[in-house]
């Protein structure tokens, strides 16, 4: 990540190349995040079969949830005096979730592959809790623990969605 522009440089009290490997843990995330919150919204314009209104309604919730913390990443990273995102290149050459072009994908491969997909996201909480642990951020340390909270319960739900019987 470039230096940030002096005129984008939020004060803060905490070490410089300490917030940069937040930011970086935080923009990897939020990218994350959009492609998640797309890959959701698609599954649910395009589900279909017998359990077609529980899955919509359910994907409509998630994605409302996944697009609702977008904001709170990005403005922590400003508030680290860093920079996030700025446009969909940005975000595909930092996402870890792998977008769905499929023509049809079944309920059950929906379900499951975000199901995966909010794990990957588990992954990537941790990885910015790690960084802001170690940068002693604790503000950043502190609200990643409901974001992570949030991706968890997403994932069990389309688990228990998912099972048979």
């Amino acid at each position: 990540m470039a230096d940030t522009n002096p005129a984008l440089q939020t004060p803060t009290d905490l070490a410089r190349n300490d917030t940069r490997s937040v930011a970086e843990a935080l923009n990897a995330a939020l990218a994350d995040c959009y492609a998640l919150y797309l890959k959701t919204k698609n599954f649910h314009w395009h589900v279909s079969g017998p359990h077609f209104r529980d899955y919509h309604l359910m994907l409509d919730d998630q994605a409302t949830q996944i697009l609702g913390v977008t904001d709170a990443i990005a403005e922590r990273v400003r508030k680290t005096g860093n920079t996030t995102l700025r446009s969909i290149g940005d975000i595909s050459r930092r996402q870890s979730i792998a977008d769905n072009d499929r023509d049809f994908v079944s309920a059950a491969e929906m379900l499951s592959e975000l199901r995966d997909d909010n794990l990957k996201l588990v992954e990537r909480f941790r990885e910015v809790k790690d960084a802001s642990e170690e940068a002693k951020d604790n503000a950043t340390s502190g609200i990643v623990d409901d974001w992570t909270d949030e991706a968890e319960e997403r994932a069990w739900f389309l688990f228990e969605a998912s099972r048979k019987g």
